[in-house]
């Protein structure tokens, strides 16, 4: 295993735990009494730190992906709160300060390393020439008759 995985897969894991962490923090600490807000900030608590376990275990790469679908509602959920609300739930800025900053950070930086993660996996060129011209049909004997 390269060590840059192993950096990668331990960064979203530490990102996601503190995001599920903070909103564990918070469902205990006065969200629980908040209809339907409380109980999926105890869901989105619970799963991200299973998810980060599992990442870090070395589960399989669509963890990843969900992780990063998780992250992104989360994102969307953050912003709708704040602007034309969710669920009949709003809030003001950044508050409760500092975990809304904590939540939104963590939640990016899972998006961002996930995204490097993916981008990491893709198939690369070859810098052997000599692979480059047989895909081009370079390398090939001719075929005419004659």
């Amino acid at each position: 295993m390269k060590i840059v995985n192993l950096t990668l897969r331990t960064a979203i894991s530490a990102s996601l735990a503190a995001s599920g962490v903070v909103h564990a923090y918070l469902y205990i600490h006065g969200y629980r009494d908040i209809p339907t807000v409380g109980p999926a900030f105890l869901l989105q608590g619970s799963v991200f730190c299973a998810l980060a376990v599992l990442v870090l275990a070395g589960g399989p790469a669509w963890l990843q992906l969900i992780a990063a679908i998780g992250a992104m509602g989360s994102l969307v959920a953050f912003a709708l709160s704040r602007t034309v609300g969710l669920l009949g739930f709003t809030e003001t800025g950044w508050q409760p300060a500092p975990y809304a900053a904590i939540t939104v950070v963590a939640e990016a930086l899972t998006l961002l390393l996930v995204g490097l993660t993916v981008l990491r996996q893709r198939p690369r060129a070859s810098k052997d020439p000599l692979l480059h011209q047989r895909a081009a049909g370079a390398g090939e004997p001719s075929s005419r008759l004659g």
